[in-house]
């Protein structure tokens, strides 16, 4: 083997290192930079192309030999990418065709159970005792993650203000609806800084009135002393 040769199989391997390996989470980001890897090495036809099936026969060419090859590096790949739990789902498959598509029913069906779950949380999030930051990124996330699993279900930028206006804790909902009667409305990042604005201004003046209320104890404590330790010199 040519030292080219060797610097080109180190380039590969550190290649496949950089993808992080398939567990219950992460298919649909395994699959596309396995499947972008593949076709940059010439491997993508022996799994999902022209060349799934084995030759019949070897010719002058050494149309088999390369096949095989081709397979095995295949293999090799999709299974030093994956989990130990997940190399038991291919672990007797012989084609990368087999095994590609193996992974693809496993999880076409827990992504449909998956997305259930989050379409369900997504309907029913509220506020709670979140701050606006933390709610707008959970919902984002929720969105993000159900756009993932299926891209034709895109959540656009106004039903997720729907949603984040739903769940909000009541105390916004004046401003709400103020804000509702612009004419021009804001997006959702604007949308999202009025209301954390809004959100620091309350702390403020809670934060006011807890000072007035302390100080007022203090003035009544000072005066309750003072009648105290007058009665006591009469």
């Amino acid at each position: 083997m040519s030292f080219l040769s060797s610097v080109c199989k180190m380039g590969d391997l550190q290649v496949i290192g950089g993808i992080k390996k398939l567990n219950h989470t992460n298919y649909n980001t395994w699959s596309t930079c396995m499947m972008s890897y593949m076709q940059g090495q010439d491997l993508w036809e022996v799994v999902n192309g022209s060349e799934t099936l084995q030759p019949e026969a070897e010719d002058t060419n050494g149309m088999l030999r390369k096949w095989k090859i081709k397979v095995g590096k295949t293999l090799f790949a999709l299974k030093i990418t994956i989990d130990d739990d997940m190399l038991e789902h291919i672990r007797d498959v012989k084609t990368t065709k087999g095994a590609w598509d193996t992974f693809a029913k496993l999880f076409s069906k827990k992504n449909d159970t998956r997305l259930q779950l989050l379409e369900s949380e997504l309907l029913s999030i509220t506020q709670r005792n979140m701050t606006v930051a933390q709610y707008f990124h959970k919902v984002k996330s929720l969105c993000r993650e159900i756009s993932e699993l299926d891209p034709q279900a895109l959540i656009q930028e106004t039903r997720m203000k729907r949603i984040v206006i739903h769940g909000l804790r009541f105390e916004y909902w004046g401003f709400i609806t103020a804000v509702q009667g612009w004419q021009n409305q804001p997006s959702l990042v604007e949308f999202e800084n009025l209301l954390a604005g809004q959100e620091a201004l309350a702390k403020q003046m809670e934060g006011a009135l807890l000072r007035s209320e302390e100080e007022a104890l203090y003035v009544y404590k000072r005066q309750w002393e003072l009648q105290t330790a007058w009665k006591w010199w009469i």
